[in-house]
């Protein structure tokens, strides 16, 4: 049940909202308002495509709350800080002290900790939910873009999580072509399009140099993709994150034929492809030392080469989903996928 405050907020701001901010393309489109932020171009009304819906923005959105961390650190990267009314995102995922954007963590509100909500939204006053499918929203927790639109609040979806399917599956393009693009529609919405160009170039020369110095296909040392699970491993498919920074770091990445981004598979299915190296996924209640330990002991792995050569490496969260890490992560992940090849 809401609480009796969050709906008087609901109805306030359906009231203050309506005839003001963004006018939608189409039907399913969804709404943003706000003022320009400090330094933006004002290259207001703009249009643009998100998951297939069209939106016309009048002007930038100026309470933005976010979901998870890549979404909130793809806000921080672009400078947008000022632009947010907070941010959800649980506490296991990585210590995020030596980041570049700590001080905007320290300045933006942490909403909550656990799922985001309506409520959470509209207690924030927001005027965009920036989160993705199953990274906030699902049909099946009630929070979707056209539930926030009825109650005036728009909504922009991750593209990394964009429905690529009627099953449910995700992705509609290559992993860093998602980070790229998100990262260049979001400074048109906000009117800081040189910020969003400068990043993508940077961006895009950091992936290239660490590209250069990868083997020939054939040399490429395989490599699986470990989140968690016991009976049936959690892994990422051609349209998550690991993906691309698997590829583009020198390996083959064994699940490349899933048309999805995060799903599952069966360990039947690993053991086949026999993976020289296991990424593990570090966050979650399970720790990394934890998920290392049961892939090492787990009977059916026990002739697979990752765990015969104890070839386990272990990168953060917040490296592997959508985010502003997955460059650095690319570059990080090569150099280690350099030494077991150097070390024969």
């Amino acid at each position: 049940m809401r609480r009796p405050t969050a709906l008087l907020t609901a109805l306030t701001l359906a009231l203050a909202l309506t005839g003001c901010g963004a006018q939608v393309a189409d039907d399913d489109s969804d709404a943003g308002h706000g003022r320009h932020p400090s330094g933006a171009s004002g290259r207001h009304p703009v249009t643009v495509e998100n998951c297939g819906t069209r939106t016309t923005y009048d002007k930038p959105p100026a309470r933005v709350v976010t979901n998870d961390v890549g979404i909130t650190e793809i806000m921080f990267a672009l400078g947008l800080e000022d632009r947010m009314a907070g941010y959800v995102m649980p506490d296991d995922k990585g210590d995020v002290a030596g980041v570049p954007w700590k001080a905007a963590y320290g300045k933006v509100p942490w909403l909550g900790k656990k799922t985001l909500t309506k409520e959470i939204a509209l207690d924030a006053k927001a005027d965009l939910v920036f989160a993705g499918w199953n990274y906030g929203f699902g049909e099946d927790n009630g929070l979707t873009p056209a539930s926030l639109k009825k109650l005036g609040i728009g909504s922009y979806v991750l593209t990394e999580s964009c429905h690529n399917s009627t099953d449910g599956a995700r992705g509609v393009m290559p992993p860093l072509e998602a980070l790229y693009t998100d990262l260049t529609t979001l400074g048109k919405i906000f009117g800081v399009q040189d910020r969003a160009e400068a990043l993508v170039k940077k961006y895009k020369k950091q992936v290239a140099d660490a590209a250069a110095k990868t083997p020939a296909p054939a040399d490429r040392p395989s490599v699986f993709l470990y989140d968690d699970g016991r009976d049936k491993p959690f892994t990422s498919g051609k349209y998550a994150g690991p993906h691309d920074i698997i590829t583009k770091a020198g390996g083959d990445h064994i699940m490349k034929h899933l048309k999805d981004s995060w799903t599952t598979v069966g360990w039947e299915t690993v053991v086949a492809r026999d993976p020289d190296v296991i990424v593990i996924n570090n966050y979650g209640d399970t720790s990394a030392a934890q998920k290392k330990k049961f892939l090492m002991s787990y009977p059916p792995l026990a002739n697979v080469s990752a765990v015969t050569h104890h070839r386990i490496y272990v990168m953060d969260y917040a490296d592997l989903v959508e985010s502003p890490r997955n460059p650095a992560a690319v570059s990080d992940l090569a150099r280690y996928l350099r030494g077991i090849r150097a070390a024969g």
